[in-house]
């Protein structure tokens, strides 16, 4: 049964899973502010208000819990059938510019970034990192970008995979290492002056 699935309990006790998305927020939050080396269990059980003993019960070790939280991050993300319709690729890509998107896109880049020291150590934590930071994000394009080759107004051989992590990447890139927020103005200028033009 998997592990969402699964009941937690703790000396016959039940414990409450509604708490469980809290903690995981919590979890997120330090780990954006702090990283992983800088985290501690303690810090996370005060941001969430909850007891360091109902943490460990329910992960018994700080990986565990950043695990399932870097899990639960790439688990809500807008769903293919969720996305706009405009018209047109550019109308499509502008209405998922939204502010709390954006604010949402740039703390998964700083939670993966804070990762960094994890990751190395970590087998399969790489790929769920990587596809709870930019991974849905890409997916999204691609459906966006396949759409507007379809409907005639892109190339018909234009590289579709390729494009659909032209913009993640560059966003990712300026959060990450290049320390800036992520803005309107700077996502509107990858479409006009980079995909677009790459499309025609």
């Amino acid at each position: 049964m998997p592990e969402n699935d699964r009941t937690r309990t703790t000396r016959g006790r039940q414990l409450d899973p509604t708490r469980d998305a809290a903690i995981l927020d919590a979890t997120l939050d330090v780990l954006a502010e702090v990283g992983y080396t800088g985290m501690k269990i303690e810090m996370v059980a005060e941001r969430a208000k909850a007891g360091k003993g109902t943490l460990y019960r329910r992960w018994p070790s700080k990986e565990e819990l950043v695990i399932e939280a870097v899990t639960r991050m790439g688990q809500r993300d807008v769903g293919a059938e969720q996305l706009p319709d405009t018209g047109t690729l550019r109308g499509d890509i502008i209405a998922l510019i939204r502010p709390e998107l954006m604010e949402e896109q740039s703390q998964k880049v700083r939670v993966i970034a804070g990762l960094t020291s994890m990751l190395a150590s970590h087998e399969g934590l790489a790929e769920s990192a990587n596809n709870a930071n930019i991974g849905a994000w890409i997916t999204a394009n691609r459906v966006l970008i396949q759409r507007a080759v379809d409907r005639g107004e892109a190339k018909a051989d234009a590289d579709v995979d390729f494009l659909a992590r032209l913009i993640p990447s560059m966003s990712a890139h300026r959060i990450a290492l290049e320390g800036k927020a992520l803005d309107k103005d700077f996502l509107v200028k990858l479409v006009d002056e980079v995909l677009l033009p790459a499309l025609r």
